[in-house]
Protein backbone atom coordinates (compact mmCIF):
# COMPACT_ATOMS: atom_id res chain seq x y z
CA UNK A 1 0.00 0.00 0.00
CA UNK A 2 1.17 3.76 -1.17
CA UNK A 3 2.10 5.50 2.23
CA UNK A 4 0.62 9.47 1.50
CA UNK A 5 3.46 12.35 2.69
CA UNK A 6 2.87 16.33 2.79
CA UNK A 7 4.75 19.19 2.33
CA UNK A 8 4.74 22.05 4.30
CA UNK A 9 6.70 25.63 3.11
CA UNK A 10 6.14 29.03 2.63
CA UNK A 11 4.78 29.65 5.44
CA UNK A 12 6.69 33.13 5.76
CA UNK A 13 4.02 34.50 3.84
CA UNK A 14 1.04 32.16 5.08
CA UNK A 15 -0.64 31.69 8.15
CA UNK A 16 2.14 29.41 10.39
CA UNK A 17 -0.41 28.37 12.94
CA UNK A 18 -2.58 27.19 10.08
CA UNK A 19 0.03 24.69 8.67
CA UNK A 20 0.68 23.63 11.95
CA UNK A 21 -3.22 22.54 11.97
CA UNK A 22 -2.87 20.79 8.89
CA UNK A 23 0.12 18.58 9.71
CA UNK A 24 -2.09 17.50 13.29
CA UNK A 25 -4.83 16.67 11.15
CA UNK A 26 -2.47 14.76 8.70
CA UNK A 27 -1.00 12.47 11.59
CA UNK A 28 -4.48 12.11 12.49
CA UNK A 29 -5.61 10.61 9.30
CA UNK A 30 -2.64 8.46 8.99
CA UNK A 31 -0.24 10.63 6.89
CA UNK A 32 2.91 8.44 7.22
CA UNK A 33 5.40 11.65 7.42
CA UNK A 34 5.66 15.60 6.39
CA UNK A 35 8.30 17.21 4.42
CA UNK A 36 9.79 20.82 4.84
CA UNK A 37 10.29 22.76 2.17
CA UNK A 38 13.50 25.10 1.56
CA UNK A 39 14.50 27.60 -1.73
CA UNK A 40 14.77 30.87 -1.26
CA UNK A 41 11.84 31.41 1.37
CA UNK A 42 11.70 29.42 4.51
CA UNK A 43 14.81 27.26 5.75
CA UNK A 44 13.80 23.38 6.42
CA UNK A 45 14.49 22.84 9.82
CA UNK A 46 13.14 25.61 11.67
CA UNK A 47 9.56 24.20 11.00
CA UNK A 48 10.33 20.61 11.92
CA UNK A 49 11.83 21.37 15.23
CA UNK A 50 8.85 23.18 16.18
CA UNK A 51 6.44 20.29 14.51
CA UNK A 52 8.40 18.08 16.37
CA UNK A 53 6.69 18.90 19.80
CA UNK A 54 3.56 19.28 18.25
CA UNK A 55 2.86 15.78 17.12
CA UNK A 56 3.86 12.21 18.35
CA UNK A 57 4.07 9.81 15.40
CA UNK A 58 4.15 11.48 12.13
CA UNK A 59 7.96 11.17 10.64
CA UNK A 60 9.60 14.59 9.81
CA UNK A 61 11.76 15.20 6.68
CA UNK A 62 13.49 17.79 5.19
CA UNK A 63 12.53 17.84 1.63
CA UNK A 64 15.15 19.26 0.95
CA UNK A 65 17.83 20.61 2.95
CA UNK A 66 20.13 22.22 0.29
CA UNK A 67 23.75 20.97 0.77
CA UNK A 68 25.53 24.26 -0.70
CA UNK A 69 23.90 26.23 2.17
CA UNK A 70 25.63 24.09 4.60
CA UNK A 71 28.69 22.14 5.86
CA UNK A 72 28.37 18.54 5.95
CA UNK A 73 29.23 18.49 9.37
CA UNK A 74 26.74 20.94 10.37
CA UNK A 75 24.02 18.92 8.40
CA UNK A 76 25.16 16.11 10.40
CA UNK A 77 24.98 17.88 13.91
CA UNK A 78 21.37 19.60 12.80
CA UNK A 79 19.96 15.82 11.32
CA UNK A 80 20.91 14.35 14.90
CA UNK A 81 19.43 17.24 16.90
CA UNK A 82 16.14 16.93 14.79
CA UNK A 83 15.98 12.89 15.08
CA UNK A 84 16.74 13.79 18.87
CA UNK A 85 14.25 16.11 19.16
CA UNK A 86 11.64 13.58 17.26
CA UNK A 87 12.30 10.59 19.55
CA UNK A 88 13.79 9.23 15.67
CA UNK A 89 11.42 10.47 13.83
CA UNK A 90 13.49 12.15 11.26
CA UNK A 91 14.39 11.71 7.84
CA UNK A 92 16.93 13.73 6.44
CA UNK A 93 16.83 14.82 2.43
CA UNK A 94 19.30 16.29 1.02
CA UNK A 95 19.68 18.16 -2.34
CA UNK A 96 21.98 20.54 -4.71
CA UNK A 97 19.46 22.90 -5.39
CA UNK A 98 19.89 24.84 -8.50
CA UNK A 99 22.71 27.47 -9.29
CA UNK A 100 20.56 30.60 -9.47
CA UNK A 101 19.57 29.49 -5.40
CA UNK A 102 23.12 28.36 -5.00
CA UNK A 103 25.25 31.04 -6.68
CA UNK A 104 23.22 33.80 -5.99
CA UNK A 105 21.33 33.29 -2.77
CA UNK A 106 24.30 31.74 -1.14
CA UNK A 107 27.64 33.51 -2.91
CA UNK A 108 28.64 29.57 -3.32
CA UNK A 109 29.85 27.66 -6.57
CA UNK A 110 27.65 25.64 -8.01
CA UNK A 111 30.21 23.69 -10.84
CA UNK A 112 30.25 19.63 -9.75
CA UNK A 113 27.29 19.61 -7.66
CA UNK A 114 27.03 16.04 -7.92
CA UNK A 115 30.66 14.93 -6.16
CA UNK A 116 29.64 17.60 -3.34
CA UNK A 117 26.55 15.35 -3.17
CA UNK A 118 28.44 11.96 -2.93
CA UNK A 119 31.05 13.81 -0.63
CA UNK A 120 28.69 14.72 1.91
CA UNK A 121 26.71 11.46 1.99
CA UNK A 122 29.85 9.86 2.91
CA UNK A 123 30.80 12.59 5.56
CA UNK A 124 27.41 12.45 6.93
CA UNK A 125 27.09 8.60 7.08
CA UNK A 126 30.70 8.53 8.97
CA UNK A 127 28.95 11.17 11.90
CA UNK A 128 25.87 8.89 12.27
CA UNK A 129 27.85 5.67 13.00
CA UNK A 130 30.03 7.84 15.33
CA UNK A 131 33.20 7.85 13.65
CA UNK A 132 35.95 10.59 13.50
CA UNK A 133 35.47 13.19 10.70
CA UNK A 134 38.75 12.59 8.86
CA UNK A 135 37.85 12.79 5.17
CA UNK A 136 39.74 14.26 1.99
CA UNK A 137 38.22 14.81 -1.05
CA UNK A 138 37.58 16.99 -3.93
CA UNK A 139 35.00 19.60 -2.15
CA UNK A 140 35.76 18.46 1.38
CA UNK A 141 38.79 18.21 3.87
CA UNK A 142 38.73 17.23 7.27
CA UNK A 143 40.57 18.55 9.06
CA UNK A 144 41.27 21.83 7.27
CA UNK A 145 45.05 20.67 6.41
CA UNK A 146 47.90 23.07 7.41
CA UNK A 147 45.69 24.81 10.51
CA UNK A 148 44.96 23.52 14.31
CA UNK A 149 42.29 21.47 13.94
CA UNK A 150 41.62 17.80 14.68
CA UNK A 151 39.55 15.54 13.58
CA UNK A 152 35.92 15.07 15.62
CA UNK A 153 33.13 13.09 16.64
CA UNK A 154 29.78 14.55 16.36
CA UNK A 155 29.23 14.64 20.57
CA UNK A 156 25.78 12.07 19.94
CA UNK A 157 25.94 8.57 19.88
CA UNK A 158 25.28 6.93 16.61
CA UNK A 159 22.12 7.10 14.70
CA UNK A 160 21.30 5.14 11.57
CA UNK A 161 19.33 8.13 10.11
CA UNK A 162 17.72 7.69 6.68
CA UNK A 163 19.32 9.62 4.03
CA UNK A 164 16.51 11.02 1.08
CA UNK A 165 18.04 12.09 -1.89
CA UNK A 166 16.23 14.27 -4.41
CA UNK A 167 17.31 14.25 -7.50
CA UNK A 168 16.48 14.46 -11.29
CA UNK A 169 19.63 14.03 -13.44
CA UNK A 170 20.35 10.86 -14.62
CA UNK A 171 23.89 10.47 -12.91
CA UNK A 172 22.64 11.51 -10.07
CA UNK A 173 19.51 8.82 -9.73
CA UNK A 174 22.31 6.51 -10.48
CA UNK A 175 24.35 7.82 -7.36
CA UNK A 176 20.57 7.99 -5.41
CA UNK A 177 20.41 4.11 -6.15
CA UNK A 178 23.79 2.95 -5.12
CA UNK A 179 23.82 5.08 -1.70
CA UNK A 180 20.71 6.24 -0.56
CA UNK A 181 17.94 5.27 1.78
CA UNK A 182 15.14 6.81 -0.38
CA UNK A 183 14.69 8.96 -3.49
CA UNK A 184 12.69 12.22 -3.15
CA UNK A 185 11.23 12.40 -6.67
CA UNK A 186 9.53 15.09 -8.28
CA UNK A 187 8.41 15.87 -12.29
CA UNK A 188 7.87 12.32 -12.19
CA UNK A 189 4.95 10.54 -14.67
CA UNK A 190 3.74 6.89 -13.49
CA UNK A 191 3.39 6.56 -17.11
CA UNK A 192 6.83 7.42 -18.13
CA UNK A 193 8.36 5.52 -14.86
CA UNK A 194 11.65 4.23 -17.01
CA UNK A 195 12.89 8.08 -17.27
CA UNK A 196 13.63 8.30 -13.62
CA UNK A 197 13.76 4.66 -12.32
CA UNK A 198 16.19 2.97 -15.19
CA UNK A 199 18.99 5.28 -13.60
CA UNK A 200 17.78 4.65 -10.01
CA UNK A 201 17.88 0.78 -10.67
CA UNK A 202 21.23 0.92 -12.67
CA UNK A 203 22.95 2.77 -9.95
CA UNK A 204 21.23 0.58 -7.26
CA UNK A 205 22.72 -2.81 -9.32
CA UNK A 206 26.08 -1.39 -9.67
CA UNK A 207 26.11 -1.24 -5.86
CA UNK A 208 24.82 -4.44 -5.18
CA UNK A 209 21.25 -3.66 -4.34
CA UNK A 210 17.91 -3.62 -6.16
CA UNK A 211 15.35 -1.18 -6.43
CA UNK A 212 13.70 -2.44 -3.68
CA UNK A 213 16.11 -0.97 -1.09
CA UNK A 214 15.78 2.54 -1.99
CA UNK A 215 12.24 4.22 -1.10
CA UNK A 216 10.98 5.48 -3.61
CA UNK A 217 8.95 8.48 -3.10
CA UNK A 218 7.49 10.84 -5.71
CA UNK A 219 5.70 14.15 -5.31
CA UNK A 220 1.95 14.16 -6.83
CA UNK A 221 -0.13 17.38 -7.55
CA UNK A 222 -3.82 16.38 -6.42
CA UNK A 223 -6.85 18.32 -7.28
CA UNK A 224 -9.86 15.86 -7.14
CA UNK A 225 -13.48 17.91 -8.68
CA UNK A 226 -15.78 16.99 -11.08
CA UNK A 227 -15.29 20.20 -13.49
CA UNK A 228 -11.61 18.75 -14.68
CA UNK A 229 -10.87 21.22 -17.61
CA UNK A 230 -11.27 24.08 -14.62
CA UNK A 231 -9.01 21.81 -12.50
CA UNK A 232 -6.49 21.73 -15.71
CA UNK A 233 -6.56 25.40 -16.17
CA UNK A 234 -6.00 25.87 -12.68
CA UNK A 235 -3.06 23.73 -12.64
CA UNK A 236 -0.90 25.15 -16.08
CA UNK A 237 0.49 28.22 -14.52
CA UNK A 238 2.03 25.82 -11.80
CA UNK A 239 3.86 23.38 -14.51
CA UNK A 240 4.83 27.09 -16.58
CA UNK A 241 6.46 27.92 -13.59
CA UNK A 242 8.41 24.48 -13.73
CA UNK A 243 9.69 24.71 -16.92
CA UNK A 244 10.52 28.33 -17.14
CA UNK A 245 11.44 29.49 -13.34
CA UNK A 246 12.78 26.67 -11.55
CA UNK A 247 16.38 26.86 -12.44
CA UNK A 248 18.50 29.34 -15.58
CA UNK A 249 17.89 29.23 -19.38
CA UNK A 250 20.86 26.57 -19.50
CA UNK A 251 20.39 24.34 -16.21
CA UNK A 252 16.81 23.71 -15.32
CA UNK A 253 16.47 19.76 -14.14
CA UNK A 254 12.76 20.14 -14.26
CA UNK A 255 12.35 21.04 -17.80
CA UNK A 256 15.01 18.43 -18.48
CA UNK A 257 12.98 15.32 -16.85
CA UNK A 258 9.95 16.30 -18.72
CA UNK A 259 12.32 16.03 -21.71
CA UNK A 260 13.23 12.88 -21.12
CA UNK A 261 9.25 11.69 -20.46
CA UNK A 262 9.04 12.56 -24.35
CA UNK A 263 7.79 16.29 -23.61
CA UNK A 264 10.79 17.87 -25.50
CA UNK A 265 8.99 20.55 -27.77
CA UNK A 266 6.26 21.70 -25.16
CA UNK A 267 9.04 21.75 -21.84
CA UNK A 268 11.39 23.74 -24.93
CA UNK A 269 8.50 26.27 -26.08
CA UNK A 270 7.27 26.92 -22.66
CA UNK A 271 10.27 27.78 -21.23
CA UNK A 272 11.13 29.71 -24.24
CA UNK A 273 7.61 32.07 -23.53
CA UNK A 274 8.28 32.14 -19.40
CA UNK A 275 11.91 33.78 -20.20
CA UNK A 276 10.58 35.89 -23.14
CA UNK A 277 7.83 37.39 -20.10
CA UNK A 278 4.91 35.84 -21.69
CA UNK A 279 3.98 33.71 -18.63
CA UNK A 280 -0.03 33.92 -19.60
CA UNK A 281 0.90 32.08 -23.02
CA UNK A 282 3.61 30.02 -21.19
CA UNK A 283 1.16 28.86 -18.97
CA UNK A 284 -1.76 28.44 -21.91
CA UNK A 285 1.10 26.47 -23.96
CA UNK A 286 0.87 23.65 -21.39
CA UNK A 287 -1.12 20.39 -23.06
CA UNK A 288 -3.50 18.33 -20.73
CA UNK A 289 -0.94 15.36 -20.81
CA UNK A 290 1.91 17.83 -18.82
CA UNK A 291 -0.75 17.86 -16.19
CA UNK A 292 -2.80 14.65 -15.97
CA UNK A 293 0.11 12.05 -16.61
CA UNK A 294 2.32 13.92 -13.80
CA UNK A 295 -0.17 13.88 -11.14
CA UNK A 296 -3.72 12.50 -9.80
CA UNK A 297 -6.34 15.20 -11.10
CA UNK A 298 -9.82 14.84 -11.93
CA UNK A 299 -12.87 12.95 -10.65
CA UNK A 300 -12.69 10.78 -7.47
CA UNK A 301 -13.00 7.71 -9.47
CA UNK A 302 -10.33 9.58 -11.77
CA UNK A 303 -7.47 10.21 -8.59
CA UNK A 304 -8.27 6.50 -7.10
CA UNK A 305 -7.20 5.12 -10.59
CA UNK A 306 -4.11 7.15 -11.10
CA UNK A 307 -2.90 6.47 -7.23
CA UNK A 308 -3.34 2.63 -8.64
CA UNK A 309 -1.14 3.56 -11.29
CA UNK A 310 1.61 5.27 -9.01
CA UNK A 311 1.56 1.75 -6.75
CA UNK A 312 2.04 -0.45 -10.15
CA UNK A 313 5.08 1.58 -11.18
CA UNK A 314 6.71 0.39 -8.11
CA UNK A 315 6.10 3.74 -6.31
CA UNK A 316 6.41 3.45 -2.37
CA UNK A 317 4.73 6.37 -1.13
CA UNK A 318 3.46 9.85 -2.31
CA UNK A 319 4.18 13.46 -1.53
CA UNK A 320 0.84 14.93 -2.25
CA UNK A 321 0.41 18.35 -3.28
CA UNK A 322 -3.52 19.12 -2.46
CA UNK A 323 -5.16 21.62 -4.62
CA UNK A 324 -8.07 22.83 -2.13
CA UNK A 325 -11.26 23.87 -3.02
CA UNK A 326 -13.80 25.61 -1.14
CA UNK A 327 -14.07 22.83 1.34
CA UNK A 328 -9.91 23.69 2.74
CA UNK A 329 -7.00 21.75 2.99
CA UNK A 330 -8.08 19.50 5.79
CA UNK A 331 -10.82 18.08 4.00
CA UNK A 332 -9.14 17.72 0.49
CA UNK A 333 -6.52 15.78 2.38
CA UNK A 334 -8.90 13.55 4.07
CA UNK A 335 -10.95 12.98 0.65
CA UNK A 336 -7.15 12.09 -0.45
CA UNK A 337 -6.35 9.72 2.07
CA UNK A 338 -9.99 7.87 1.43
CA UNK A 339 -8.57 7.19 -2.00
CA UNK A 340 -5.35 6.07 -1.63
CA UNK A 341 -6.57 3.64 0.94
Amino acid sequence: MLKAAIAVGGYARTNARELIDLVQEAERLGVDSVWSAEAWGSDAVTSLAFLAGQTTRIKLGTGIMQISARTPSMTAMTALSLNELSEGRFLLGLGVSGPQVVEGLHGVAYAKPLGRLKETVTILRKAFAGEKLAFEGEHYVLPRPGGEGKALRIDHPPKPIPIYLATLAPKSLEFTGAAADGWLGTSFSPDHAEAHLAHIRKGAEGAGRTLKDVFLNAACTVAIGEDVDALLDKLRPGVAFQMGAMGSANTNFYNDAFKRAGFTDDALAIQDLWLNGKREEAAKRVPDAMITEFGAVGTPDMVRERFKTYEAAGINGLTLRIVAGKEGSSAALEQAMDLIA
